[in-house]
């Protein structure tokens, strides 16, 4: 951008802010405003400016300026416009009040940058701000206090802002998609912390249990949460109520994991049900009791990567195999680096054994040892172990593997 002073016959010249543009091969220029009605040294300053951006920064310009202080504010602003072009603040409520920016501030600290409540609310303090959050939303005086009782606040909304979401994304014959994780806890105040599967294998922690249900597209519309000793089948029955009674959408399929759609499951809390379908997963173990009696025609794959087929174990059920190239190369290559980091292992114990100070003797000793290893890296199966009181040999499964 540049300052230019237009000629304007017997008038005075026209003060022009204007910028240069490429079209094609061709340079041209386009005015974005008239600043003709401002004082001259106004003007003459906005020309320092200007030509300070593109000057060297050993070349100073005259103390027309003084910066305080900056705040980072374009990554605020991006997803402050998105959340209102989601209608996502109106979900939470129509109504402005300073509850309703905490809420919104929470949010976006959340996706700019995820801290505890007590950093959060530090990031949004005037004298110890971390972007302009706090200043556009007026919450520079906030403490974690406020916003505890903001989420206190958002939890009592949470039946509405989820009846509006499943409105908005879920219609009868809609696609759900339902999964459930876990996390940790500190500390013993969480009343439904209990110690259960830890997914995040932290020993000695109490954790939560939480469902998310979302539309096909992945867009969250419920999130519940259950005792840290929930196991994922037990949480499905209360889903399926949520949509059919409160959501008031009969017709559905649920999409959700083997884990969480088990058989029994299908048979009491779907099948049962007018109006509810599913799509889930077989366990391995099914998967590889079909392929043994031919259900699944494995020589189809050599053309095609999916088949759908059928079978009398599962009457009325439409069931697809695919295989992915890809993964099958990928699970190929990771199951023979365990088995060559494995083998390394069993060398060492081989040459324990040998070694004429102190040799590993006795079966038990060097069963112990070698169940070690297989516990380790899961690949007892691929091997034939010989242990005895003075030794020790494997030798490999190699149908099994190729199989």
């Amino acid at each position: 951008m540049y300052i230019e002073r237009v000629p304007n016959r017997n008038s005075p010249p026209a003060v022009l802010l204007r910028e240069s543009y490429r079209e094609g091969e061709r340079v041209k220029k386009r005015t974005l405003a008239n600043l003709s009605t401002l004082p001259d040294e106004v003007v003459d300053n906005m020309k320092l400016v200007l030509k300070g951006a593109k000057v060297s920064m050993t070349e100073t310009i005259p103390d027309n300026f003084e910066v305080i202080r900056s705040r980072p504010h374009g990554h605020v602003m991006v997803i402050l416009e998105t959340i209102k072009k989601l209608g996502l603040d109106k979900i939470i409520t129509k109504t402005p009040s300073r509850t309703k920016n905490l809420v919104l501030g929470m949010i976006i600290a959340r996706i700019i940058n995820p801290k505890s409540k007590l950093a959060t609310a530090r990031g949004f303090h005037e004298k110890t701000f971390s972007n302009s959050l706090g200043k556009v939303l007026n919450l520079e005086r906030a403490d974690e206090d406020e916003l505890y009782s903001a989420l206190d606040w958002l939890i009592s909304k949470q039946d509405k802002i989820e009846n509006k979401l499943a409105t908005l994304h879920l219609d009868n014959g809609s696609l759900v998609l339902y999964d459930v994780t876990s996390t940790y806890l500190e500390g013993r105040g969480c009343e439904l912390g209990k110690y259960g599967y830890n997914r995040d294998k932290k020993k000695g922690k109490t954790q939560i249990v939480f469902g998310l249900i979302c539309d096909k597209n992945g867009c969250p519309i419920a999130v519940e949460v259950f005792e840290g000793n929930t196991s994922d089948t037990r949480t499905l029955k209360s889903q399926i109520e949520k949509v059919r009674k409160r959501f008031g959408i009969n017709n559905v399929v649920w999409v959700t994991d083997r884990g969480i759609l088990t058989s029994s499951n299908i048979k009491e809390l779907v099948k049962p049900v007018e109006g509810l379908d599913y799509i889930s997963g077989l366990t391995k173990a099914s998967i590889r009791k079909l392929a043994e009696v031919e259900a699944i025609q494995l020589g189809l794959f050599d053309e095609v990567n999916l088949v759908e087929f059928e079978s009398e174990d599962y009457p009325d059920e439409r069931l697809m195999a695919c295989r992915n190239p890809l993964i099958a190369a990928k699970n190929q290559k990771q199951r023979e680096a365990l088995l060559q980091i494995a083998e390394e292992q069993f060398e060492l114990i081989i040459k324990a054994i040998k070694r004429e100070k102190r040799a590993l003797k006795g079966a038990d000793k060097i069963a112990l040892r070698v169940a070690k290893v297989l516990n380790k890296y899961k690949i007892n199966k691929y091997y034939n172990l010989n242990i005895t009181n003075l030794g020790f040999t494997y030798e490999r499964k190699q149908d099994l593997i190729e199989q």
